[in-house]
């Protein structure tokens, strides 16, 4: 037993003082990792290219560009109202949001004010987008994070959406509705009742109801749901454990990245357009009773960290029964309202020798519009400055130090749409 314990003795002596004998640490190469262009959790043709040590980041790179289309040079050579159906294809998630910066825009330079029953349509339509916008960026980002069945109830109702939009304008995608002096015809009256809507509310399809109440059922049925996304999403641990505290944007590094809409928002800055914009714009919505939904929130679970990723989805989804509200009252109002819907407006009116830039609150952040005139119907400057473009910005600083798996949670929350940030 004495030589044993002498041997283990030298043996360590000998290991520690032999220059031949060396410790190897289990180590990893540094690795970068192309995530997309073609990547269904990037949500557009968005090209990440990431810096890891295993699994951790060190280091995110977006690169952009992959679907430039021109849309502000197009923007120089069409009046205003031309330029609106390439409005639509920007944020084509949210036609309907972008045909009115536009629209708003030309009339900030054209010092136009518009009737009281297009700013209602204005309103119902603009809101029932931002449901619809809110409600796919919701599904989407269930799908990142691995559960298929919220998808499904987001994409059913926002199908009613578009059935409504179709009856109103004939698309379902981009909707070149909202123009220059208003809408380009009035809301209609009778309809065929939506088939979606009347499988699921015990209506007979064959049955003819006004548009707006077709809204107002929508409005009815759709109150209810938003507890089943709660259930489906908002409070499921799994979904809590991949959001809570992941990718926490500080509320110093919202406002210095220029971040607006539910972005900002869920860092804790209450800050809206529809509130504290333009007058222009402001005067769509004022006397209307909706609140602008800010964390902290009391319901929220003590893991959330304010600015995380649960944070910003959790704004989202209040603004859905926010949106709800403002369409109901906007429905009172057009129903109220004498005037016409649109003002008399040439396609070919001469822009005044001046400039315009406006921002409207979107349901990805506040989209701004640029135009020039010079004396003639077409502008000689048209800009685009997209919110989708700087809250991708935020990316790189969120994902250092969080794990690949992360990343899926990271942008989505940031709900980005590429067709907005390339233009």
């Amino acid at each position: 037993m004495a030589s044993l314990a002498s041997w283990r003795f030298n043996h360590s002596a000998m290991h520690l003082e032999d220059p031949r004998i060396i410790e190897f640490d289990v180590r990893t190469d540094e690795m970068l990792i192309n995530m997309g262009p073609q990547h269904p959790s990037t949500h557009g043709v968005l090209r990440l290219l990431l810096r890891t040590d295993g699994e951790v980041i060190h280091e995110v790179t977006p690169h952009i560009g992959y679907l430039h289309r021109c849309a502000e040079k197009v923007g120089e050579n069409l009046t205003p109202v031309q330029w609106i159906p390439y409005s639509d294809r920007m944020d084509y998630l949210a036609a309907m949001n972008m045909n009115l910066g536009v629209a708003l825009c030309a009339e900030k330079l054209l010092k136009i004010d518009v009737p009281e029953k297009s700013m209602a349509i204005r309103v119902i339509v603009a809101e029932l987008n931002r449901v619809a916008a809110h409600l796919l960026g919701m599904g989407a980002y269930g799908l990142d994070l691995g559960t298929f069945s919220p998808f499904m109830y987001a994409f059913r109702e926002r199908e009613l959406i578009l059935d409504l939009f179709e009856e109103v304008c004939g698309a379902r995608l981009t909707y070149s509705y909202v123009t220059v002096g208003g809408v380009t015809h009035d809301l209609p009256g009778e309809v065929p009742f939506p088939p979606g809507l009347a499988n699921f509310t015990g209506h007979k399809a064959s049955e003819r109801i006004r548009w707006i109440d077709a809204v107002r059922v929508f409005c009815d049925w759709m109150t209810p749901r938003i507890r089943d996304y709660h259930t489906l999403l908002t409070k499921n641990a799994i979904f809590l454990q991949r959001t809570a505290g992941i990718g926490v944007l500080s509320r110093e590094m919202a406002i210095g990245h220029g971040c607006t809409g539910p972005v900002l928002r869920g860092s804790g800055v209450d800050h809206d357009l529809r509130r504290d914009g333009e007058p222009i714009y402001t005067r769509m919505y004022e006397g209307y009773d909706f609140r602008i939904p800010v964390p902290p929130f009391a319901e929220a679970s003590p893991t959330i960290e304010l600015g995380d990723c649960w944070s910003r989805f959790y704004v989202r989804m209040l603004e859905v029964a926010e949106s709800i509200k403002l369409i109901r009252q906007a429905i009172d109002r057009y129903e109220a309202a004498t005037d016409g819907y649109r003002l008399p407006h040439r396609l070919n009116a001469k822009l005044p020798k001046d400039e315009a830039y406006l921002e409207t609150e979107c349901p990805r952040g506040q989209m701004g519009f640029y135009l020039v005139g010079d004396g003639s119907p077409i502008p000689i400057r048209a800009r685009a400055k997209s919110s989708c473009f700087c809250n991708l910005s935020v990316v790189p600083p969120l994902s250092v130090g969080c794990l690949i798996a992360d990343i899926p949670a990271i942008v989505g929350s940031i709900d980005i749409v590429m067709g907005e940030v390339d233009r």
